[in-house]
């Protein structure tokens, strides 16, 4: 496989620029800020947490099944782009819902719906890399990936905040925001990556869907323990991300929400993408395991040091260094991903990781109605957003035990 240059890797990372700052602007800002309009304060993370649940389940299960479709999809331009774009362009018709529907169930119908198509995007986008990155270029392509990604978070987390009125709390400026970048960031990819005809590939068996979540484990171990380290990991992350906005405004009581939890988010993806920069070639050079060691360690301290944060400023600083051990952790385990995944089935295996990235998502979500049982029944101690962190810490340094069990080459610059 020939080599790309730096700008091919950028023109076939460009599409994760649009998806990052649709879901970092959604998730973290949107969601938690527009839900009050029509919840009650005491049942908050309750309704976060099932409405996010409800979309992420969506999300892990059509994900691998669109990615799999792609690794037999037979059309001249490729066989991943053309699903792709058939899922972005339904991501309009969602997030016009999202924008101008009004009330709960258009605020459901928007964000499930957008879980639907986006992911059916996503599965295929996922197995461009491995389809056109050559083995010795994935530590690098994986690290710009994950830089696009941190990137997009930085610059939704600071615009989204500012864009939300904190009085009317109208989703409609950052949904207008949100739609012209995926234009723009998946126009890039779309029309920039030359994928070969696919024409002469053997169709999708379609009878064989419901096996996509079945894998020769004796053959595949490696990858299937790497989705539980992902998962773990993940899991530790997920929580106290989609509950800081209420974390802030109810234990630190700051101004503003939405715009602080924008503030702090970017702050702490800065150190990561700091990281990430790094990461690509400590990858190529140390390998994954080593990196993905050091990243888990370095995150956990992180997660746990923010139980001591009194204000914002001793939690941006804490956070920072969980920011530093995620950018670590993220590239490396992407780099592995995509060279432990059968070439031929790319789509399916990657589309595979969402079993832990959505899944993940999907199970913190569930902490809602827990955060909101614990802060009742201790008033005034937040017992629940303590909680957050301590677990994150334990999922965290539990991942490592998958980690071991994850069988790669041990020479010099491999994965």
């Amino acid at each position: 496989m020939k080599k790309l240059s730096l700008l091919q890797l950028l023109i076939l990372n460009a599409y994760w620029v649009g998806l990052s700052f649709m879901w970092n602007s959604i998730h973290p800002i949107l969601l938690p800020a527009v839900l009050l309009n029509y919840v009650p304060d005491a049942k908050k993370n309750t309704y976060l947490g099932l409405l996010t649940f409800v979309g992420l389940v969506i999300a892990m299960i059509v994900q691998p099944i669109s990615g799999t479709i792609s690794d037999g999809w037979q059309s001249r331009f490729g066989r991943r782009r053309p699903l792709a774009v058939l899922g972005t362009l339904f991501d309009f018709a969602f997030l016009s819902v999202l924008a101008w529907g009004g009330g709960l169930i258009w605020l459901f119908i928007g964000y499930v719906g957008l879980q639907f198509s986006s992911n059916i995007a996503h599965g295929p986008m996922q197995g461009l890399m491995p389809d056109r990155v050559p083995r010795s270029q994935m530590g690098v392509a994986s690290s710009l990936k994950t830089f696009m990604d941190m990137l997009s978070l930085i610059v939704a987390s600071l615009l989204a905040g500012r864009l939300l009125d904190p009085i009317t709390r109208d989703p409609a400026p950052i949904m207008v925001v949100v739609m012209s970048l995926l234009v723009v960031a998946a126009s890039i990819t779309f029309l920039g990556v030359r994928e070969e005809s696919s024409l002469t590939r053997e169709p999708a068996n379609w009878k064989s869907l419901p096996g996509i979540f079945q894998i020769n484990f004796q053959q595949n171990s490696s990858y299937w323990w790497l989705i539980g380290e992902r998962m773990l990991f993940l899991l530790g992350i997920y929580g106290m991300q989609a509950f800081a906005q209420y974390y802030l405004q109810d234990v630190l009581r700051v101004p503003d929400p939405p715009k602080q939890t924008g503030d702090l988010l970017a702050a702490l993806t800065i150190t990561m993408v700091i990281l990430v920069l790094l990461a690509g070639w400590m990858t190529d050079r140390y390998g994954a395991k080593y990196i993905l060691s050091i990243g888990t360690f370095i995150a956990a301290t992180g997660m746990l040091l923010m139980l001591l944060a009194t204000d914002m400023r001793s939690l941006t600083i804490f956070g920072s260094v969980l920011g530093a051990g995620i950018g670590l952790f993220l590239t490396a385990n992407w780099a592995l991903a995509n060279s432990l995944a059968p070439q031929e089935e790319a789509g399916k295996y990657l589309g595979l990781t969402n079993l832990a990235t959505a899944g993940a998502a999907a199970l913190s979500r569930l902490e809602g109605p827990v955060l909101d049982w614990l802060n009742a029944a201790w008033p005034g101690a937040w017992v629940g957003y303590k909680g957050l962190f301590v677990f994150g810490a334990v999922c965290m340094l539990l991942s490592l035990f998958f980690l071991r069990k994850i069988h790669v080459e041990l020479n010099r610059g491999a994965l």
